[in-house]
């Protein structure tokens, strides 16, 4: 490695003296480094095509988006938890980041893909407008509590029609974010699936489905729609949709990286760690 870049949180300020600290231990080291606190995608880009690693302070809001904007360069994250679940990172406690590291830099450590998907807007017979997402592309009503209808098609043909307050289209990753909170599947980090969830169905189908590797969705809100209908790709609302557009959602060609110090099996536990109490056995959690 001969670059490292810092990004911390913009919205966590106590994220910020740690991105600084982690850029002197860095610099001493005789490695170059950049940190940003502040930053927007376009502010760092030209900074991260030119870094070997981006470290990544905050909660999984802060993985989504050094994601983001790393998987088009190709350059793996670090996470560091400063957030609640952390479920994205790998060093838990913010305290104990420079032995955990150490061991980064000098290679003890692996490198997982994560799949991610793409969903554009199409206006007539021009896309005008798309992104990337590491955890889902959701379609939703702009009122809470309303429903909106969506005509959905696999592979380009008619699937059925959604009426719920919204429809999640989810990666693997994000199998364990909304749309495991909408009663979808947990899967494999590693899949590359991906995963339709209704959230709220009334009277339609309510059950998740699991589409082949390499299958494509599309989804055009219905004109009887009575609130506005938004696309939003993990978290950030990328347009409003009108009457008439279509939705197109396909695996994109970015991965996310992610460095990896834990077993490549850790996917497991650490889930659930996070869905369910340890049983206590002879003074110890199992």
């Amino acid at each position: 490695m001969k670059t490292i870049g810092i990004l911390a949180h913009p919205l966590r300020e106590p994220s910020f003296p740690i991105a600084e600290q982690i850029y002197q231990t860095i610099q001493q080291r005789g490695l170059a480094s950049w940190f940003a606190t502040r930053w927007t995608v376009d502010e760092v880009n030209s900074q991260v095509c030119e870094s070997d690693l981006v470290i990544a302070i905050g909660g999984d809001g802060a993985m989504l988006r050094a994601a983001r904007v790393c998987a088009p360069h190709d350059v793996p994250v670090l996470g560091i938890n400063m957030g609640q679940l952390g479920f994205l990172t790998e060093i838990s406690d913010v305290q104990n980041w420079e032995p955990q590291l150490e061991a980064v830099l000098r290679g003890d450590r692996w490198i997982e893909t994560r799949t991610m998907i793409r969903g554009t807007i199409q206006r007539g017979d021009q896309v005008i407008m798309g992104g990337d997402a590491l955890n889902d592309i959701v379609i939703s009503g702009s009122t809470v509590g309303r429903t909106i209808q969506l005509e959905t098609y696999i592979d380009d043909h008619w699937t059925t029609t959604y009426y719920a307050d919204a429809l999640v289209i989810a990666t693997a990753t994000g199998s364990t974010a909304y749309a495991l909170a909408c009663g979808g599947p947990i899967l494999p980090p590693e899949l590359s699936n991906i995963l339709i969830v209704p959230a709220a169905p009334h009277l339609s189908m309510s059950r998740p489905i699991v589409l082949a590797e390499g299958a494509k969705v599309d989804v055009m809100p219905s004109a009887a729609n009575q609130q506005p209908v938004l696309l939003i790709a993990d978290g950030m609302v990328l347009d409003e949709l009108r009457a008439g557009d279509k939705v197109c959602v396909r695996v994109s060609p970015y991965v996310s990286r992610f460095v990896r110090l834990r077993e490549r099996n850790y996917f497991y536990r650490s889930l659930l760690d996070r869905l369910e109490p340890r049983v206590q056995r002879d003074g110890k959690y199992q």
